[in-house]
């Protein structure tokens, strides 16, 4: 899988990509990230990307050339399954989100920054509008970094435990229950005997159970989901 992402400041997402289980799905050949600097696709010599809002207004807004110069480019080389601006007023990202896009083979991803960008690009290059939370940030790179990682971890041969991805918070709607390691004891605090039964039958149930009550009172919200269903 590849995703390609779209934006003014590289560095800022270098480093990120380069440890961790991202870097070793990427040293095994079975993901890939390239990051694109939008100013290499400037039209002058200033490396201009962006300016004023036509009908005047604070802020200075994305234009459209130096974006379809380097979207153009890439659909040149490889089809794209999806191109995703990210975007405070977008579709919440999700887990359910994360597991459609990891299924998919290409994906560009365009950084959002100042006001947003040209109205045309959404309209005619975009085909996924995303946001991360109900926040607004300097720019869009943390929430491309957060997309990607979410999207990788879920790509075969990334993670060494590849069933740890399908246990996760959200994959079947619940919080994930509380998890414990040794010792068993540590200064009284205990770890709930269940665990150390040996039977695994009564250690899941106790598990979807712990489930269920920890997103009752946390996240009331998926719980009703899951009790009108």
């Amino acid at each position: 899988m590849r995703i390609d992402i779209i934006t003014c400041v590289p560095d800022l997402l270098a480093s990120f990509f380069s440890h961790s289980i991202l870097k070793r799905g990427q040293a095994a050949g079975v993901i890939e990230v390239h990051l694109h600097n939008l100013r290499d696709y400037a039209t002058n010599n200033q490396k201009q990307i962006d300016d004023y809002a036509f009908g005047g207004g604070a802020g200075m807004v994305m234009m459209i050339e130096p974006i379809d110069r380097c979207i153009s480019a890439l659909k040149a080389e490889r089809n794209y399954d999806a191109i995703v601006y990210t975007t405070p007023d977008g579709e919440n990202f999700s887990q359910e989100t994360a597991n459609r896009f990891s299924l998919l083979e290409n994906i560009i991803i365009l950084c959002g920054h100042y006001k947003g960008v040209d109205q045309r690009v959404r309209e005619n290059l975009i085909t996924h509008e995303i946001s991360i939370g109900d926040y607004v940030l300097s720019g869009g790179e943390l929430a491309a970094a957060v997309m990607a990682d979410a999207v990788f971890r879920l790509v075969p041969g990334v993670m060494n435990d590849e069933t740890s991805a399908l246990t996760d918070s959200f994959q079947d709607g619940l919080l994930a229950p509380p998890v414990y390691t040794r010792p068993a004891d540590y200064k009284g605090w205990t770890v709930p005997e269940v665990l150390s039964s040996g039977h695994q039958a009564k250690v899941e149930e106790w598990r979807f159970n712990q489930s269920l009550e920890r997103t009752k009172e946390r996240r009331p919200d998926l719980y009703s989901r899951l009790t009108e269903n």
